[in-house]
């Protein structure tokens, strides 16, 4: 059982020690080892509840918590395990772990199901509407408007809904941020749909993601979802990628369908799980 121990900074040791486990993970899973805005809280050093186990001085696992009452909590590789659990527990009263693999633990109470969809390309490609124009974002003029459509669009969504623009401007400083990938919808001047699209440059098949695509709410209704998928789609097409990938909340019915429609085919589902003490 490994021995887990806490802390809210990572030294420049640990932080190395860490990116050197997740990326090992990363070439062996085929994916990434983690969730990518909990992956950039090591890369940058920032303080969360990291949570370290060794065995023989030699870092064997990692996980990252919210640092916030209501913890919420990933391991490395997705995984899931006891004494770690009991660690956090001596802490929180309760605890909400994202697992990649649920049939780890037949305990806990499931509070959210994410559906990985994966789809090969290319696709058709559906025109935009006439009169409207698609082109590229651009940070220094476009950042309020998206964050303002974006925002708008989900307005109920537990992470999507509250971004602020000191998180567009942390993702517009990564490695991977190319704006020939984030494509604008405007209809009579005004942003009305957006698709961000992602190309994994490090996985062993470059795959593409459709990372956030968002419809104004006044302009739902218009197929524009459809088209704005099919465009990002072409777009990462266009930079030689074969095949894309994107997470949608099992809930949302309607978006499942339209991926469906595409497409889009299911190859996993990650759940969020309560435990309490």
């Amino acid at each position: 059982m490994a021995n887990w121990i806490s802390t809210k900074k990572l030294t420049n040791e640990q932080r190395l020690d860490v990116l050197g486990l997740l990326n090992r993970t990363d070439a062996a899973l085929g994916r990434e080892a983690i969730d990518e805005s909990r992956r950039r809280s090591v890369v940058h050093g920032w303080s969360a509840q990291h949570w370290l186990a060794h065995e023989n001085e030699q870092l064997i696992n990692y996980a990252i918590g919210s640092p916030a009452a209501n913890t919420t909590l990933e391991m490395c590789g997705g995984g899931f395990d006891e004494s770690l659990l009991d660690a956090v527990l001596s802490e929180h009263e309760s605890i909400q772990w994202w697992l990649r693999d649920p049939k780890t633990t037949t305990s806990g109470t499931t509070i959210r199901t994410l559906q990985l969809l994966r789809i090969e390309l290319p696709i058709a490609t559906i025109e935009i509407p006439e009169g409207s124009v698609l082109r590229t974002f651009e940070p220094s003029r476009d950042k309020e408007s998206w964050l303002q459509q974006n925002n708008a669009a989900f307005a109920h969504h537990p992470e999507q809904g509250a971004w602020h623009i000191t998180d567009l401007e942390e993702r517009i400083e990564e490695p991977w941020f190319d704006p020939s990938g984030f494509l604008l919808l405007e209809i009579e001047g005004k942003l009305v749909a957006s698709c961000w699209t992602k190309v994994h440059e490090l996985h062993p098949d470059r795959s593409g993601e459709i990372y956030v695509i968002s419809v104004d709410p006044n302009f739902q209704g218009k197929n524009l979802g459809r088209i704005m998928v099919s465009q990002g789609l072409a777009a990462l097409h266009k930079k030689g990628v074969n095949n894309a990938i994107l997470f949608v909340d099992e809930s949302n019915e309607s978006a499942r369908k339209l991926y469906a429609s595409l497409g889009f085919l299911l190859i996993r589902e990650d759940k969020l799980v309560l435990f309490k003490n």
